[in-house]
């Protein structure tokens, strides 16, 4: 009798402790089917958003990274576009800097250059503004700061297109033309992803 007095507050704890720990587990499981399925959400909200772009795969790709901070936010989403493209950007503007410094470039090759240099400086100017008035969309004049920024993307666009037109019909390094097209061609597409994104951004 003493010894069934004893095992049975030990079956009780033993009881207590599966039970607890079914209960964690299916917390667990319906903790990560939701966040899964919110991930799943987040990434439909991004893909329907950039088949709106010039470049709808570039732009899912660049963006898909980003999901859980974008949560579907319109805001967010192009905020975050313009980051990208401000990044961008400013390794572009690096990256053929550099290419500048190399030796055995011919005056005509490092002349296209530095004009191309000024154009993704000019370029990099108007992406900063215009994130910098994505941080400040606010107020009644929403609709105005939407429109410059608008303005100065279509702008940069100009800037980096300008940038390789120096390119075209001139007798240079093949190799150095190239390099420096798929660079700032980059930065063009993610420019005018960024463009779009904009234009079909909802701010009321």
């Amino acid at each position: 009798m003493a010894s069934n007095n004893i095992r049975s507050p030990l079956s009780y704890h033993f009881l207590m402790i599966n039970l607890l720990i079914l209960l964690f587990i299916s917390l667990l499981h319906t903790a990560l089917a939701t966040t899964s399925s919110s991930q799943t959400d987040n990434a439909n909200y991004i893909e329907i958003a950039c088949n709106s772009t010039t470049y709808p795969q570039e732009c899912y790709k660049s963006l898909l990274p980003y999901t859980s901070k974008i949560k579907a936010n319109p805001q967010k989403l192009c905020r975050t576009s313009l980051s990208i493209t401000l990044k961008a950007a400013k390794n572009a503007s690096s990256t053929v800097s550099n290419i500048l410094k190399q030796k055995g470039l011919t005056r005509l090759e490092a002349a296209i250059i530095k004009d191309c240099i000024v154009n993704i400086k000019d370029s990099l100017a108007e992406l900063m503004q215009s994130l910098d008035a994505m941080d400040h969309l606010s107020g009644l004049d929403k609709e105005f700061q939407i429109d410059n920024i608008k303005t100065w993307l279509s702008a940069a666009l100009t800037d980096e297109n300008t940038c390789m037109d120096g390119f075209e019909g001139e007798v240079i390094s093949t190799i150095v033309k190239q390099k420096i097209r798929n660079i700032v061609l980059k930065i063009a597409r993610l420019t005018s992803n960024s463009l779009s994104l904009i234009n079909s951004f909802t701010y009321y």
